[in-house]
Parts: C-alpha cells; sequence; structure tokens
C-alpha cells in the first residue's frame, strides 16, 4: 500500500496533464465529474475527503468533484495547495504538519526542530481560516508508553499556547500499530486521551481515524460517545483493506455517523478510504452519502 506521504508527495509533484492520464484520461474525468450529482446533504456531519487517496486525480478536478457532491473541505494539504482549495470555496479540515508519522513528539531530541517548524506554521493555517494542523506521536523503537506520553506531553505543551493564541487546534492522529504503521506509539485511544488530559489546552485533541481503531480495538461507537470531547476530527475507511466503505467490509458507517452527530460533535468527518473502483469520483459520492445520516 502506497504510504500517505508518498502519495502527498506524487500528487504535489504531478502535473496536470500527467495525472489525468494516470487516471484514465482528460476526457474520462471530464465525464466523470460531469455524471456526479450533488448529495441532498441534512447538515448534521460536516464532509471532507483525504486528497491523498485521490492521488491519480489532480487537486482541482477532486476540487471541483468535492464542491459539486456538497463536500466542505479538502484535506491533508500543505501550504503550496491551500490556495487551489481556498479557489473552489474549500476549507482544509486537517492541514498537513511537519512532523511524520515515525518522527514525532515522544522523543525530547525532536523538540527543537518540531516546536519551531510548528510555531512557524500554525499562524500560516490560521491566515487562512483553516481549523487544524496534524501531527503524530512517533514510534516507539523500545520506549515505554508512558516515557511516550511525559515526552509527548512536555513538547506539546510549548506550542499550545501558540495555537491558543491563533485558534488553531493541533490534533494528534491514532494509527494502528498491527497492519499500516508498525511500532506506531498513538495506536490506542486511552493512550491518546491521556495524553489530551496531560497536555490540558482546549487546542490538543485527537484525530479519532475509525479505520484504524476498528483494526486496533474495535468497540467503536462507544469509545467516541466515552470520549467525544477528546476528538476533534474522524477519518474513515473500510476494514479490512481500506477501501470503499460500504457493504464488503465490517462497519457500518451510518450507525456510527448517527453516533457521532447524536454526540453534538461540530467538526469534520474526512473520507479516507483508497478508492478501489473504477469510477473513484462516484465511489466518493456514495461514501459521502452512505454517511450524511
Amino acid at each position: 500500500m502506497i504510504s500517505r506521504r508518498k502519495a502527498l508527495r506524487r500528487m504535489a509533484g504531478a502535473a496536470l496533464a500527467g495525472s489525468a492520464a494516470a487516471a484514465g484520461g482528460v476526457e474520462a474525468l471530464a465525464a466523470a465529474l460531469e455524471r456526479l450529482a450533488p448529495v441532498p446533504l441534512k447538515g448534521r456531519i460536516h464532509h471532507s475527503v483525504c486528497a491523498w487517496c485521490y492521488g491519480g486525480i489532480p487537486l482541482e478536478t477532486l476540487c471541483q468533484a468535492a464542491k459539486r457532491i456538497g463536500i466542505e473541505s479538502v484535506e491533508l494539504l500543505g501550504p503550496k495547495e491551500w490556495p487551489v482549495a481556498k479557489k473552489y470555496g474549500l476549507t482544509c479540515a486537517m492541514c498537513s504538519g511537519v512532523d511524520k508519522i515515525s518522527y514525532g513528539w515522544n522523543r525530547v531530541e525532536h523538540h527543537a526542530r518540531l516546536i519551531e517548524s510548528f510555531q512557524r506554521v500554525i499562524p500560516q493555517v490560521a491566515r487562512y481560516g483553516f481549523p487544524n494542523v496534524i501531527t503524530f506521536s512517533g514510534n516507539r523503537r523500545g520506549m515505554p508508553d508512558e516515557q511516550g506520553l511525559e515526552n509527548c506531553a512536555k513538547g506539546l505543551k510549548q506550542i499550545v499556547g501558540v495555537a491558543e493564541k491563533h485558534r488553531v487546534n493541533i490534533v494528534m492522529e491514532l494509527l494502528n500499530s498491527k497492519v499500516n504503521h508498525p511500532d506506531y506509539m498513538a495506536d490506542h485511544t486511552a493512550w491518546g486521551v491521556e495524553l489530551v488530559k496531560r497536555v490540558g489546552s482546549e487546542r490538543f485533541k485527537l484525530l479519532y481515524d475509525i479505520y484504524h481503531m476498528q483494526i486496533m480495538e474495535g468497540d467503536i461507537i462507544r469509545t467516541i460517545l466515552d470520549n467525544i470531547q477528546y476528538i476533534a476530527h474522524f477519518h474513515t475507511g473500510g476494514v479490512p483493506g481500506r477501501h470503499e466503505i460500504d457493504q464488503t467490509q465490517e462497519l457500518w458507517y451510518p450507525a456510527i455517523m448517527r453516533a457521532i452527530a447524536k454526540s453534538g460533535f461540530k467538526g469534520f468527518v474526512a473520507q479516507e478510504f483508497i478508492p478501489a473502483k473504477k469510477d473513484k469520483l462516484a465511489s466518493l459520492r456514495e461514501a459521502v452519502a452512505l454517511c450524511d445520516v
């Protein structure tokens, strides 16, 4: 499976014609875009889509598709891509950060670089009016989880003041260490919640990735409802395989979305599945319709 970071680099560096050809040609993409019909949204879920999952489709085309469907955000974009989202009247509900999945806050030797970088990026995110920037714990590499908590809290406390000043959330993603990200530290909800409590700022919360947490611990709905105050953002994905969130996988997303809506959650739910179907944009529309409860 292609990594998120590789997909982002590929998408950012691809020329429009080359990317379109990879997706089946300019004409095929235009036809797929033309076939998209708006989803009659109910307004209880704020919808986003992760750009890296559509690396073969030019960002401009993805933004047009999102706008046509009724999606409010295209996310996991870097500063050079933010103007494209703005051009189409979209937000970037989760901005790319400056750390990496394996290189995060759990090692104090990373703190100086991370602090300087986040202090620079957070005001940029705020100037665009975007709400969140992503961050990661880093890998264990033999480190006990308690030590990781202590180190992460120590570093994050040094930047939450900047986040509070600019009203931007720093959001740590929960990922699975069983299938996709071996050795990643923030791989259970309880660990992430404890970190949020130790940091003690309304501007530091969790990205609850439903796909990843189903693999690690299951019990999705109860866990979400018990911890909704610590969660700023959600990602989707089909289990197993990280493909479409339809009847081919083990999670029933309408029930999960109803629980999220009932909780009073006001943030975004982003589609982060990798389309397996030929018409990727139609697959995205189907997922949004399924999640709009």
